[in-house]
């Protein structure tokens, strides 16, 4: 007898944790219903994409109801964009030289023909560039604005005509590198009366010492700022163009469209001056990248502060 109360009452308590299973079952999958409307935006390990990376963030979760996980300083290039193709991240920033050129091994153009031949190898793959941020990180020449001012330098060709008075001062690898010195020699008939391979960092101090003349810059660097430079127009355009913007996987545009409508919000916002500028508020007055990108977008009227 007492065996089997001991059974029903088993009975009972199995039939009630049965219940309560599947009440909380139920619970759980609403829950992940309701959590299921998310994206992860990641960036590579460098200051300005990872500025990137969170303005597109701040702007999806101010526009959307949409759950943002961010992992920025993910790694290189390769890296990262392996893990987009993967779908381990489902979108992050980067630039047409670098996805036409590094990614696919083809020939780049101007900017036109660089996005429009961007899209075109993104969409076999199922990846999506949307409007490009306005700036261009490409690869530029820099002097200092004295020597700007005393040799009216504006452009490459500017400085083809007096290069034979100048040093040049560049990374190591520009010096031979046939998208380097030795093709702007070739279009720009530039020739320097030296020329001098040291470390980035080591460039700029040069020039500020007056060691060099010329050194070899990205545009949006902010040791530009820092050390009161010049960039020079690439006139010719011997240089890839290295226009930003936003990569993002089609079965993502797919499933949540509305965050194509709220990423060409920066269309053409940000100038190569302005992403000089927030690159030195990070690296120069040590602000947190995640602020300045949230500051960016305050300013320019595109979320509340």
């Amino acid at each position: 007898m007492k065996i089997k109360k001991i059974m029903v009452v088993l009975g009972m308590l199995a039939s009630i944790g049965m219940v309560l299973a599947a009440c909380g079952g139920n619970s759980d999958g609403d829950q992940a219903a309701e959590g299921n409307k998310q994206i992860t935006v990641s960036s590579k390990n460098f200051t300005e994409n990872v500025i990137l990376a969170h303005m597109m963030a701040e702007l999806i979760e101010a526009k959307t109801d949409i759950k943002v996980t961010r992992t920025v300083n993910l790694g290189g290039s390769n890296v990262v964009w392996n893990a987009l193709k993967n779908n381990e991240v489902q979108l992050f920033p980067d630039y047409t030289g670098t996805i036409v050129a590094n990614y696919y091994q083809e020939e780049t153009g101007t900017s036109e023909e660089s996005l429009s031949k961007t899209r075109e190898l993104l969409k076999a793959d199922n990846l999506a560039f949307l409007e490009p941020f306005g700036m261009n990180n490409t690869y530029t020449l820099a002097v200092t604005k004295e020597t700007a001012d005393q040799y009216n330098l504006k452009t490459f060709s500017d400085l083809a005509k007096v290069s034979d008075e100048m040093t040049l001062g560049v990374e190591f690898e520009f010096l031979d590198r046939d998208d380097g010195y030795p093709g702007i020699q070739k279009l720009y008939d530039m020739n320097f009366k030296d020329s001098k391979g040291m470390d980035h960092g080591i460039m700029y101090q040069a020039i500020e010492k007056g060691e060099t003349d010329v050194t070899n810059a990205y545009a949006t660097d902010a040791q530009i700022i820092v050390h009161n430079l010049v960039i020079l127009e690439d006139d010719k355009q011997f240089f890839p163009p290295y226009d930003g913007g936003p990569v993002i996987r089609q079965d993502t545009l797919d499933q949540y469209p509305e965050i194509e409508d709220v990423l060409n919000l920066l269309k053409g916002q940000i100038t190569d001056a302005e992403m000089q500028e927030l690159n030195a508020q990070v690296d120069m007055e040590g602000l947190k990248e995640d602020d300045v990108a949230r500051d960016f977008l305050v300013k320019k009227g595109l979320i509340e502060g």
